[in-house]
């Protein structure tokens, strides 16, 4: 299983990278963090399965108190280092936060897919499409559009980080606790009901832009 999960790395990768060598300026960052939420996604793969190999195999355990904190740290590094080292244009950030957070997504939909090929359905494809996926999305936004604050507030920097990283890590941590209890359509539904609001105030703000 392993080495299919590599082989599907690989499938998705090639085909990205030679994309972003035709792309420009913003395509090819918002293409080139999309790989790079890939890339971390198969490493916080194998990191998460040491771990629970550590801890008696509790999945319920793991999926809601160490994979939360280990994906949103790992996943919030490259924004992190965008926005302090590179650019802190907010809208900037915001794309490329999301990039990340659905690169991250999609692979790890993709590995869960080939490890449970026997069992998936329709309905299993979009709830993970639409919910899981964007639910690491909105969680990798988080850290970016805040990260664009407290770069600017030297005293709440290391603070205000901290928070942001806790803050995501709380929000997956509840997300994967629900949808593996009897409230599960309440956690589908919670991604959405985050996102359409980013989205309309996204709109909102592009349209003042051009105003």
């Amino acid at each position: 299983m392993d080495n299919l999960i590599y082989i599907l790395f690989i499938c998705v990768v090639a085909p990205m990278v030679l994309l972003l060598l035709m792309l420009k300026k913003r395509s090819k960052l918002i293409v080139g963090f999309m790989l790079i939420g890939i890339f971390v996604s198969l490493f916080v793969s194998e990191l998460n399965s040491i771990l629970l190999s550590k801890l008696n195999n509790d999945t319920l355990l793991v999926t809601t108190s160490i994979t939360p904190v280990t994906e949103e740290l790992f996943k919030a590094l490259p924004i992190l280092f965008y926005a302090i080292v590179v650019n802190d244009r907010q809208d900037r950030v915001l794309a490329l936060s999301f990039a990340v957070g659905i690169g991250f997504g999609m692979f790890e939909n993709m590995v869960i897919l080939v490890q449970n090929i026997e069992n998936v359905t329709i309905v299993w494809a979009i709830i993970r499409g639409f919910s899981t996926a964007l639910m690491h999305g909105v969680c990798t936004l988080t850290v970016g559009f805040g990260i664009c604050f407290v770069k600017k507030k030297r005293k709440l920097f290391i603070c205000g980080t901290f928070a942001l990283l806790t803050l995501a890590s709380i929000y997956h941590g509840i997300f994967n606790m629900l949808v593996q209890s009897d409230y599960k359509y309440l956690g589908f539904v919670i991604p959405a009901i985050t996102y359409i609001p980013i989205l309309l105030q996204q709109y909102k703000g592009k349209l003042k832009r051009k105003a």
